[in-house]
């Protein structure tokens, strides 16, 4: 069996950078001959096997034929004759079609190395723009890698353009958009992610909700960098810096959605934008099929993140509704954590006040804990029934709230 290993093993092992999956490709075998030396099948589309020991990946070297519009519209040709270049080139970028053999040595027809060292993503052949999840890839490569200083090649940018304008995009499907999302927001620099999209033009289809914030302006004396879309990726920055949850960076990307629907004739004031997002916010979810857990935080970001930032301001009543709707009274809870640092990202999410501290955030949990910490005995022996318990109960967190307040 003649196997090398390909993709992003060979590309990250030639990056020092770690590498967390290795896939191979296997010549001259056909999967009857695979099963019989003890492979596993487990592809559906094309001929693909897992080692009995390792568990990596091995493929059946193949080549693909565009047959119809979309990312599933091809036919794959899985032979004994195929060879290892015919392989690679149907792969998406120069840096990810490249082989090394059991030697270490690299294989690479098509001169991954070179960009490798250049730092560029350049398409390796036309059929690039076959699958539109490639711009999507490509987005998500400059998210990992943009701190290396990798830049797209300027036909490859052109290519992407020409895909978006053709309508490829189009037929996206929601599960493969927010795979590709999520392993983004989990990268060092998700905003990269962003930036690509938008520089060829496929934001407006993919994340139209986000595209809308561009162009949308908020007062200079509080948002320096003034335009909303940017204010956004700069939360999703800090976001970054601050928490490694995708859940955490992606509720403080969208926070803001709600800007680029306020009356635009009093802009640059969005006054109730908090509210009038949710339905946005909604509509993004319903579309990705985003799970509960990344709606539900976003959600109280977006709802609750101008009081968070005003909260030396609010009345005991009000900090205490907003705790209990953070579930901040609950035994097992990091929803507030989340909540605030998420609130944070938005607040330094700011040209020039990346630094500035952000004392609310010692402030919620402390009013937090005094209100966790009430003595609720005298309630629960009491006549009281029902809703008048927690009416109860709310009446000795916000007295709690109030001392709390005094005492700062």
């Amino acid at each position: 069996m003649k196997t090398f290993l390909v993709g992003g093993a060979v590309r990250d092992t030639l990056l020092n950078y770690p590498v967390k999956e290795r896939d191979w490709v296997v010549l001259g075998e056909t999967p009857e001959s695979m099963v019989k030396q003890g492979f596993q099948p487990v592809g559906k589309d094309f001929p693909v096997f897992l080692h009995p020991q390792t568990h990596d990946e091995y493929a059946l070297a193949r080549t693909e034929r565009k047959t119809a519009p979309g990312y599933k519209g091809f036919t794959v040709h899985a032979s004994p004759e195929i060879t290892l270049e015919e392989d690679l080139i149907r792969r998406d970028l120069t840096i990810n079609a490249m082989a090394m053999d059991d030697q270490g040595n690299i294989v690479d027809p098509y001169h991954g190395e070179e960009d490798l060292k250049n730092r560029v993503f350049r398409h390796v052949s036309p059929a690039f723009s076959e699958d539109p999840v490639r711009i999507l890839r490509i987005a998500r490569f400059a998210a990992r890698y943009s701190h290396l200083g990798f830049t797209i090649a300027e036909e490859t940018l052109t290519l992407m353009k020409q895909m978006v304008s053709n309508g490829e995009t189009d037929h996206l499907v929601a599960e493969r958009v927010w795979a590709e999302l999520v392993k983004a927001l989990s990268e060092k620099t998700p905003s990269a992610f962003f930036h690509i999209l938008k520089e060829c033009n496929a934001l407006q289809t993919i994340f139209p909700e986000i595209d809308q914030l561009f162009g949308v302006p908020q007062p200079k004396l509080h948002h320096p960098e003034v335009d909303t879309g940017a204010h956004s990726l700069l939360s999703l920055d800090q976001a970054s810096v601050l928490s490694q949850k995708p859940e955490v960076r992606l509720a403080a990307l969208l926070h803001d959605l709600g800007k680029a629907a306020t009356d635009r004739s009093k802009w640059p004031s969005h006054h109730g934008h908090e509210q009038i997002g949710i339905p946005l916010l909604n509509q993004f979810c319903q579309r990705l099929r985003v799970p509960k857990s990344f709606k539900s935080l976003a959600t109280l970001v977006m709802h609750y993140h101008t009081h968070c930032h005003r909260c030396f301001e609010l009345k005991a009543s009000t900090l205490t509704d907003m705790l209990s709707s953070l579930g901040a009274f609950k035994t097992t809870n990091t929803t507030l954590d989340d909540f605030i640092l998420a609130c944070e990202a938005d607040s330094k999410g700011r040209t020039g006040l990346e630094n500035k501290p952000y004392p609310q955030s010692a402030y919620l949990i402390a009013a937090a804990d005094a209100a966790c910490n009430i003595d609720t005995t005298s309630v629960l022996n009491s006549h009281l029934e029902g809703p008048q318990i927690g009416d109860a109960i709310r009446g000795l967190r916000i007295s709690a709230i109030k001392s709390f307040i005094k005492s700062v």
